[in-house]
């Protein structure tokens, strides 16, 4: 048994043994019109038998059919294979595995493949252990990437909770549930021959692993150096262009729709404009917060807005299902309604707007009409895990203020400009006032400060700055979700309102909280790695949409502020971030002074 589920060559004597009649099936599924993704056809009156977890039979199953058999009769309604996410941070949903299940399920997914470096930049392979064990026997399939950039970028730029090199990948890469390596975000490394991220790579490629990407970069000869190197998917498009030159060169082409980046209006029409075949064209979140989670849904949103895009229904689930099991060589087993492979089915009453009215995963039914009817053991983390928020010493005021060259009069500083709804910034040079030796934010002009404080190594080092775009006219907010070291981010105002938020999310083990005038307005505990809360998602939900309208109070109105302000730390994007260690060039790949010369 894996993970509480069967392997094939376990059963598949017993499968032989149902279709033939000479047992009978547990579950029965009967008269639904079948969506077959490998035939693009529907075809009626298709009943599926399913024995254990594994589906026996499909066509007529009266002969499989017993005393003991569970009938469901979905005359009229469609049947299609349980939804895969081929992408996707469960810390970005905030909460636990468990929770994140019981969120997705009564939605139609019934398998994710995550790449869990939010908690291994925390914890490491520890971290990555902690995420397989909760997996283990939940309803919900969880399939590994081990992450392959912890830390981010090179320690001279930022300081990270772990490390995780070939001897760690080679390690995990052996252990159940593990599939593939996490997106190679290092594509520099890559073109330009880092051993560290070649070695990375060829043991993946050696133990028979499927390599993730993530190429923002141009799409020349680099973007072809990059898919030599073995690397054969990518999430990062943003428009169509880039989606269909990573088509062309055999790459799985990953499109995205989350909370807060929406690519799919744009990349899909390499498809309802373009024409290509999709075959090898996947749909994914990457990031769900946790009340679009329980609003919106999952991937059935995502295949939602395909179909509204202009794309063909079981096109759209082809792009949720068997393309992605067939990407991750998973397609033996999920991907698809067949004979074999585990009973993930969802009963549809419409196929166009994708209403599902009944869930079966592993051959039970888990879920109906959007409520589940199985329950799951809360998960129970150690104490190694919530104590992960560590500084040197409690920030104050001072702490905060940035030292000019000059005593008074104006100065020319870099500044993060932050694009809403993007994953990239721009590279600004602002003039700002000086006021005894010190250099203030503007809030008229949109500019507030920007802290970093390490919270891993007990080093001291706090990283300050400007960034543009927020629209705060008061107050200041915080986080411990700063990707992808996830030290502890401050965005504010005034000094007294950004101490004040620190010292809040070291005082609960990490989090994110807003301030106004001295006093906190919302607070969301993020107790474990400092990134993800032990709380049932709805509660979370309801704690983050509180942050949310605090934001807005204090002035900032873009969409999903949080995983905006979260990627200023993400010293591998273009084209300017903040770490512990100060503002970072990613176009050039250096530091430099805040000081415009």
């Amino acid at each position: 048994m894996q993970g509480g589920r069967s392997r094939l060559w376990e059963v598949e004597r017993s499968l032989v043994d149902v279709a033939m009649g000479r047992s009978k099936a547990d579950l029965v599924i009967k008269n639904g019109t079948l969506v077959n993704v490998f035939t693009k056809e529907l075809i009626e009156e298709v009943d599926v038998a399913i024995k254990g977890d594994r589906i026996a039979l499909v066509g007529k199953a009266e002969h499989a059919i017993g005393p003991e058999t569970q009938v469901i009769d979905a005359r009229g309604r469609y049947l299609i294979p349980g939804f895969l996410d081929g992408h996707v941070h469960i810390e970005s949903s905030m909460v636990t595995v468990t929770q994140f299940a019981r969120a997705v399920l009564p939605h139609g997914t019934t398998a994710v493949f995550i790449d869990p470096h939010e908690i291994a930049n925390v914890l490491g392979l520890e971290g990555i252990k902690l995420i397989l064990d909760e997996a283990k026997g939940l309803p919900l399939k969880v399939y590994v990437s081990v992450p392959s950039c912890v830390p981010a970028s090179s320690p001279e730029f930022e300081t990270a909770g772990a490390e995780i090199g070939p001897v760690e990948i080679e390690e995990a890469m052996k252990w159940e549930g593990v599939v593939a390596l996490g997106e190679v975000m290092n594509y520099p490394g890559v073109i330009y021959g880092d051993e560290k991220m070649h070695s990375e790579i060829q043991i993946s490629l050696r133990l028979g692993k499927v390599v993730e990407g993530h190429w923002a970069g141009p799409l020349g000869s680099e973007l072809s150096a990059y898919v030599a190197s073995g690397i054969s998917s990518c999430h990062e498009s943003t428009t169509k262009e880039m989606g269909l030159a990573k088509a062309r060169l055999g790459m799985y082409t990953m499109i995205r729709e989350g909370s807060a980046w929406k690519d799919l209006a744009d990349v899909i029409k390499i498809v309802t404009e373009g024409g290509i075949d999709a075959r090898r064209i996947c749909l994914v979140t990457d990031d769900r917060h946790p009340q679009d989670l329980v609003s919106e849904g999952h991937i059935d949103y995502v295949v939602r807005r395909a179909i509204e895009e202009g794309v063909d229904p079981i096109t759209a689930i082809q792009m949720a299902t068997i393309n992605t099991a067939e990407h991750f060589n998973r397609d033996q087993d999920i991907g698809a309604i067949s004979p074999g492979k585990f009973g993930d089915i969802l009963i549809l009453d419409d196929l166009k707007r994708i209403e599902i009215s009944l869930v079966v995963a592993n051959g039970e039914v888990i879920a109906k009409e959007g409520k589940l009817v199985v329950d799951m053991r809360p998960p129970s983390y150690p104490s190694f895990a919530k104590n992960t928020v560590r500084v040197k010493k409690r920030p104050t005021t001072s702490d905060f203020e940035i030292k000019a060259p000059i005593d008074e009069g104006l100065v020319k500083v870099h500044v993060i400009g932050i694009l809403e709804g993007k994953v990239n910034t721009k590279h600004l040079i602002e003039e700002l006032k000086v006021m005894e030796g010190k250099i203030m934010s503007n809030p008229e002009e949109d500019i507030a400060k920007v802290a970093v404080i390490e919270r891993h190594k007990l080093t001291g080092n706090i990283g300050k700055g400007f960034v543009k775009g927020f629209g705060f006219k008061k107050g200041a907010v915080a986080s411990t979700v700063a990707h992808d070291s996830h030290n502890l981010l401050i965005v504010g105002t005034n000094d007294r309102d950004m101490a004040i938020a620190a010292n809040k999310l070291i005082d609960v083990g990490g989090g994110m909280v807003s301030v106004s005038d001295g006093g906190i307005i919302s607070l969301v505990e993020l107790p474990i790695a400092g990134i993800m809360s032990d709380q049932p998602v709805e509660e979370v939900a309801e704690k983050v949409e509180k942050l949310e309208r605090a934001w807005r109070e204090l002035g900032c109105k873009i969409v999903s502020p949080f995983m905006t302000m979260s990627l200023l730390a993400l010293s591998v994007l273009p084209e300017l971030r903040i770490t512990d260690k100060g503002l970072i060039d990613t176009v050039e790949f250096k530091r430099i002074d805040l000081i415009a010369d």
